[in-house]
């Protein structure tokens, strides 16, 4: 489709265009999610034809960061326009459905567009091109290794794995030896031959008028006035210069990477934008015999094939400079970014975090730079990265290109970086570092070091260097130059971004390793005059690498006997796969807009605890397109239901509390106009925001809860050891792609009023409301059909945050569309409870545990929420796995000045999992022996009451936990770990095994009950609705696989519409696990109610079809339609006993992961996981999997990855992609095995159990893996291998738990004489 646009708005970005400005397009199969470039929900491809090369260049773009003016001339493909359900879905689409790709679907169009951009440049490419066209993309729910494997497929390599480059298949591996003989295993989840084939040349052709326009050559001059802001694409090369003239401060925006970002969440502002797109000068590259020179325009995609090309023509010895830039290059930023960010805005930004700029100071690179005045170099060195004014460029200049010389055989150049994960994300400190030589000899002759992350801006240790000149490349000089270096780069303790003693570790072990490997290139030179480095030092200088996940998932195959018709038990693809796929799944936001509809733009605390004095919104109503702002006195009802205040009044009790929000015609209305309220506040003490600051102040949001059996006091008379320690487990963001959003439609009469929502509780939803709007329930209607992602997270928050939206759609009359930012969400809606654990333990010699008192305080935040539920939770699962005779734990919730957090996926049982390994792991290092060996000794081993007296079976945890040791070969590949640690000093690798007892059901009754409500109409269609949210889980697909079992139909037979109070009231939340139990009850009841009615016309009529048995009981009056219930699981729970039966029933597993880490750097990399998971019977094999590794990654996440970081006045920083990191592709286990082993669970629907969190809790083996790794490290080092590991276990924690003679030279800070950046809040 061409399409002009004479108006083009230079605000306006692409993302925003397509969804919602063109009156033709409403193209919402792109997503917006974070809105910086960050996830890659918005991938779209962008193709233009190069005129020189006379080529087509298709790319892959973050939509929200493209503004619409720089298209001129480009091909946009969508995800629209590759395939569509109405036309024929294209195989990228198809593949990524097909093998379970798609969970919640939100991320799915974004995943689909990266893999079919890469197939237009390469139709058959390799298993390490997939990995890196999705480096950019994040997926919270599948844990990443179906959508690999669906781009592998396209691959042309052998499908088989070739596992550790044997050659073999891991299917004839010994993995495979250990399944009963008596059950079918099967391990395929999709038919490869369905799929159809790539055949590129069915592919849309590049439009012929867009080549002629590239070809043109009369171009003119493009202007675009938009209602602020002016864009300029000058055609010539002196067109630019005078524009840059007339316009100094006008920024150059190519990528827009860095100006976009700046523009929203920094509030700059700029009149004019120039853009030199496709300028020929800016975008040509000249070799020499002396070096490359790169312009400025190339992309980093672009530099990235350039510099490959320069490496395959140049001996190495001058490429040492490319070679460095191409590996960060590899894991800077996602492709999206690379194929958008150039070379010369990334140069003369001068980012403080930059990976590129200190490397190329390195090299001795020059900037070429350009005016109306003339040409000049400005060499990229010490001053101009720390932005000296006489190193800086003029105001008119522009950067025209960079040359980086060839290095030569004596001149060493290196690259180095840490950051919070492998790929995508900002270094923590990263540096560039060469070192000349004079020739034959390892005497200094030039020396240069740069640090990224470390300062305001990159960092030169300028005097250092000179210092070292004439200085012997030996250990002596790199002592020196450690001491030197430290002294010249300080990194003050209130330093902002925090971890100031692990930057200061890293400047010195980032030198180490430059130091290693120039001692390794001096050896490869000439053996005989310069020694090699010691042989177990060798691996450090190894990066992990970044391959392709192989692994296999084990399942019972359906009995052979089962009719094909039945699909319970089959590994059915996800009912919305290929809408999710297609972009055709609608989410809230995807609804068309409702005439009058307005936008909200919530205002929200910037304090902690303070009243508020005044609110000022004069400015905000004077802004363009404002229509009202909503505070608390506009709520006609309870502004304050069950504690949750849903607009602030009068006092203020976190930052992120709602205020006030603003009405406005547009999103960016009402966004602009809420910056413009203005609060009045006067701080109230005590501010409360960690846990230890609510123990000093006795702040508990709940009463303590207990349980305990046999007598602790007494029992620890009578041990031998006896130790006491402390844990601290930090929260968790739920990040789902999805952001809170909602849809409120008041209606003209009876007060009713209407949302549109993705909850997991309508009920709720519908309850706050109505309180809120002083009207009774039946007055409003919530519908839900799906949401992109929740983990606990829109369980109780929606209910808030949808009275917010009716209140203003209440007072204003019009419906009301309130779209949280992703900064606000996170800000807003907190998440997972930060817990201090203590625990005091008493064991016996042989490793057996006698008695353990253990307490475990949350921090709940500024309001209850669910923080009583995650108590009871906690202290009801507290024994995990283990009989201990003598137990006690109690545990509270305390209040602090952060806004509440809430439901997260496996909520306690993560919690447990780490205070638990904690004291199982000191308890086997005071006793000499291995962790798994105390977890044996110490498991439950047969029928047995928990303390408190509910009996249960601990058989198949024993049946999981021995599998798991067994086929993981875990303590042959133990064994093989300690040799790999003793053969290496700075890599240590580590093994963990974690039982896992996870309990299903709420602990009263009534919380467990369920509803369905099925209609059978005259043509045999069967319309299914019940009380159950559909978020990703696969709740939908399961409930039609029961419905079809049930009424003996296909399943092509039943449809699913949404979620509704209108439909099925009085639900119960969709969580703990029991979405599948409790709702497929109620779905099989209502269909054996059905089935009963017309038992008597099939009898009559047996061989007759499913619509004539319809027909003949309308005729004969019977009704078609009916409800169905589930009463709950019998539960219940007496605190003033401690004891009761508060659950229903078990889930069992076992999982082995083994790691290997960077003691230098804290990196780690996750080389194999195995689980084990008790599973009864799997209604769909394909689902349940995907749920298992969904949660495993997000529980990887949680231990490891993902950090909060806080201000000491409460002030959350981390609300974005760019500073909360999600694992990605990346992060996932190089070999995955999952086995879903059998047992019966007779209460549960067909003998099923809930596994939607289980994965969560197993993720914290790879915690107790790399605890394993650090306590061989710190063995080896003579430190005590006690210790405690706090989660999440992040690079820093790691590095500064493998304390070395580095981490012994830096300057420690006494607390009490600053203030840090960031604070713990456990």
């Amino acid at each position: 489709m061409q399409v002009i646009e004479k108006s083009a708005d230079p605000e306006v970005n692409l993302l925003f265009y397509l969804r919602e400005v063109h009156i033709l397009f409403h193209l919402t199969g792109t997503k917006y999610s974070c809105g910086t470039g960050g996830c890659g929900a918005c991938t779209v491809m962008v193709s233009r034809y190069d005129p020189k090369a006379k080529k087509i260049h298709h790319y892959s773009v973050t939509a929200c960061l493209v503004p619409i003016c720089s298209l001129y001339g480009a091909a946009v493909t969508t995800i629209e326009g590759i395939g569509s359900i109405k036309t024929r879905i294209h195989p990228v689409q198809e593949r990524l459905a097909k093998c379970h790709g798609t969970q919640c679907g939100f991320c799915s169009p974004g995943m689909a567009m990266s893999i079919y951009t890469l197939l237009r440049n390469h139709p058959e490419p390799t298993p390490d091109q997939i990995m890196e066209a999705l480096g950019g993309n994040l997926c919270r729910c599948t844990g990443y290794r179906p959508i690999a494997e669906s781009g592998k497929t396209f691959c042309v390599e052998s499908t088989v794995c070739q596992m550790k480059g044997s050659g073999k298949c891991c299917m004839d591996q010994e993995k495979v030896s250990f399944v009963n003989r008596q059950e079918r295993i099967c391990t395929k989840l999709y038919n490869e031959d369905e799929f159809q084939p790539l055949d590129p040349s069915q592919e849309p052709i590049f439009p012929p008028e867009l080549i002629r326009m590239a070809e043109d050559p009369n171009k003119k001059r493009l202007l675009f006035q938009g209602e602020k802001t002016t864009w300029i694409t000058p055609v010539t090369l002196n067109d630019l210069l005078e524009l840059k003239t007339n316009y100094p401060k006008a920024p150059l925006v190519m990528g827009n990477t860095a100006v976009g970002p700046s523009i929203k969440f920094k509030d700059e502002f700029y009149p004019v934008f120039i853009s030199p797109l496709g300028l020929p000068e800016l975008c040509s590259m000249d070799s020499t015999d002396d070096g490359v020179t790169i312009g400025a325009g190339y992309s980093l995609t672009q530099l990235n094939d350039a510099l490959h090309f320069i490496v395959s023509k140049q001996p190495k010895e001058k490429t040492k400079t490319y070679y460095a830039l191409l590996k960060h290059l590899r894991t800077l930023a996602g492709t999206q970014i690379r194929n958008m960010a150039t070379l010369g805005g990334h140069v003369v930004s001068r980012p403080n975090f930059s990976d590129l700029n200190p490397i190329l100071a390195a090299g001795n690179a020059i900037i070429n730079v350009i005016s109306k005045e003339g040409e000049r170099q400005i060499p990229l060195d010490g001053q101009f990265l720390e932005r000296s004014p006489e190193a800086n460029l003029k105001s008119e200049e522009i950067v025209l290109s960079v040359y980086i010389p060839h290095s030569t055989q004596w001149h060493f150049v290196s690259g180095l970086r840490v950051a919070q994960r492998q790929e995508n994300a900002f270094a923590i400190v990263n540096a560039g570092m060469s070192v000349k030589f004079e020739e034959n000899t390892d005497t200094i002759k030039d020396l240069k070091i740069f640090y990224g992350s470390v300062g305001p801006t990159v960092v030169s240790a300028n005097q250092t260097c000179k210092q070292l000149i004439g200085r012997q490349w030996d250990d002596q000089m790199l002592s020196d130059a450690c001491r030197l270096v430290l002294d010249e780069i300080h990194i003050p303790p209130e330093a902002e971004g925090g971890m100031v003693e692990y930057r200061r570790t890293l400047i010195i072990s980032l030198l180490f390793k430059f130091y290693l490997k120039v001692k390794r290139g001096l050896n490869k030179m000439d053996p005989q005059e310069f020694p090699d480095i010691p042989e177990k030092f060798m691996s450090a200088l190894d990066n992990f690498p970044l391959v392709m996940p192989q692994g296999i998932q084990f399942f019972q195959c359906v009995d052979p006997r089962q009719s094909p018709q039945d699909p319970v038990g089959r590994p059915v693809m996800h009912q919305s796969a290929i809408k999710h796929a297609t972009g055709e799944a609608v989410y809230i936001d995807d609804l068309p807009h409702i005439s009058q509809e307005l936008f909200l733009a919530p205002v929200t605390s910037t304090r902690a605890h303070a009243k508020i004095i005044s609110i000022d919104v004069s400015e905000a109503l004077a802004h363009p397109g404002v229509i009202d702002v909503i505070t608390a006195e506009d709520v006609p009802g309870d502004n304050n239901h069950e504690g949750e205040v849903i607009y602030a009044q009068n006092e203020v009790i976190c930052v992120g509390q709602i205020i006030c929000t603003v009405a406005a015609d547009t999103n960016a209305h009402a966004k602009d106009a809420a910056k413009k309220v203005k609060i009045a506040y006067e701080d109230i003490e005590p501010r409360i925001i960690t846990i230890e600051q609510a123990l000093q102040h006795n702040s508990f949001l709940t009463e303590e809860k207990k349980i305990h059996r046999g007598n602790v006091e007494q029992a620890f008379k009578y041990v031998d050891q006896t130790i006491e320690g402390e844990v601290h487990m930090e929260g968790q963001e739920h990040f789902y792609m999805e952001t809170q959003t909602i849809l409120a439609i008041p209606k003209h009469e009876d007060k009713e009023m209407v949302l549109y929502l993705g909850t997991q509780y309508p009920t709720q939803v519908q309850e706050f409301v109505a309180a809120a709007l002083n009207v009774p329930r039946n007055r409003i209607g919530c519908h839900m059909k799906r949401a992109g992602g929740a983990f606990g997270g829109k369980l109780t928050k929606p209910s808030l945050l949808g009275a917010v939206s009716a209140v203003a759609a209440n007072k204003t009359g019009r419906p009301i569309r309130f779209i949280l930012e992703r900064g606000d969400d996170m800000l807003i809606t907190a998440g997972r409870h930060p817990i201090l654990g203590k625990y005091k333990i008493g064991f016996m010699n042989n490793g057996v545990i006698k008695a353990a008192d253990v307490e475990y305080y949350l921090n709940g935040g500024c309001t209850l929420d669910l923080s009583a539920t995650v108590v009871e939770m906690i202290v009801l699962n507290s024994e995990s796995t283990y009989d201990i005779p003598n137990f006690r734990c109690r545990s509270r919730a305390c209040k602090t000045y952060l806004p509440s957090n809430t439901a997260f996926r496996g909520f306690s049982f993560v919690q447990i999992a780490v205070v638990v390994e904690n004291y199982i792991t000191a308890v086997a290092s005071q006793c000499n022996l291995l962790a798994e060996e105390v977890k044996e000794i110490n498991m439950y081993k047969r029928i047995i009451k928990t303390a408190y007296k509910q009996t249960f079976n601990p058989e198949p945890l024993r049946k999981c936990w021995k599998e798991c040791l067994e086929k993981s070969s875990f303590y042959a590949r133990k064994m093989n770990a300690e040799e790999f640690n003793k053969n290496n000093y700075w890599k240590k690798r580590g093994l963990a095994v974690v039982p896992m007892k996870f309990t299903i059901g709420s602990p009263e009754t009534y919380l467990n009950q369920a509803a369905a409500l099925v209609h059978i109409y005259l043509d045999g269609s069967v319309l299914v609705t019940h009380g159950g949210c559909e978020f990703g889980q696969g709740l939908y697909t399961k409930m039609i696989q029961v419905a079809s079992r049930e009424l003996n139909i296909p399943p092509s037979y039943i449809h699913l519409s949404e979620t509704s109070t209108v439909t099925v009231p009085n639900s119960y939340f969709t969580a703990g696990s029991l979405g599948t139990d409790v709702n497929g009850k109620a779905v099989q009841n209502a269909c054996q109610i059905l089935m009963a009615r017309l038992q008597p016309i099939i009898r009559k009529n047996p061989k007759g079809r499913w619509e004539d048995w319809v027909a003949k009981a309308y005729r004969e009056s019977i009704s078609l339609s009916t409800t169905g219930y589930f009463r709950g699981y019998h539960t219940y729970m007496d605190w003033e006993k401690e004891e009761g039966e508060p659950q229903a029933y078990c889930v069992f597993g076992a999982s082995c992961s083994e790691v290997e880490i960077d003691c230098l750097t804290g990196a780690y990399k996750l080389l194999r996981t195995d689980i084990f998971l008790d599973i009864a019977f799997s209604i769909n094999p394909a689902l349940d999997v995907g749920q298992v590794e969904g949660a495993f990654a997000q529980g990887v996440g949680l231990y490891t990855r993902e950090e909060l970081k806080y201000s000491p006045e409460g002030v959350l920083y981390s609300r974005s992609p760019e500073d909360y990191k999600i694992p990605t592709v990346t992060e996932i286990p190089e070999e995955f095995y999952i086995t879903l082993v059998r047992s019966r669970n007779p209460i549960a629907i067909y003998s099923s159990k809930g596994l939607g969190e289980v994965g969560m809790v197993l993720g914290s083996s790879v915690f107790s893996a790399i605890r394993d790794a650090v306590t061989a490290a710190r063995i080896e080092r003579g430190l005590t291998k006690t210790f405690t590991l706090n989660s999440p276990a992040t690079a820093e924690v790691i590095r500064m738990n493998c304390m070395d003679q580095f981490s012994d030279m830096i300057p420690r800070d006494d607390p009490s004489t600053f203030t840090p950046w960031s604070i713990h809040v456990s």
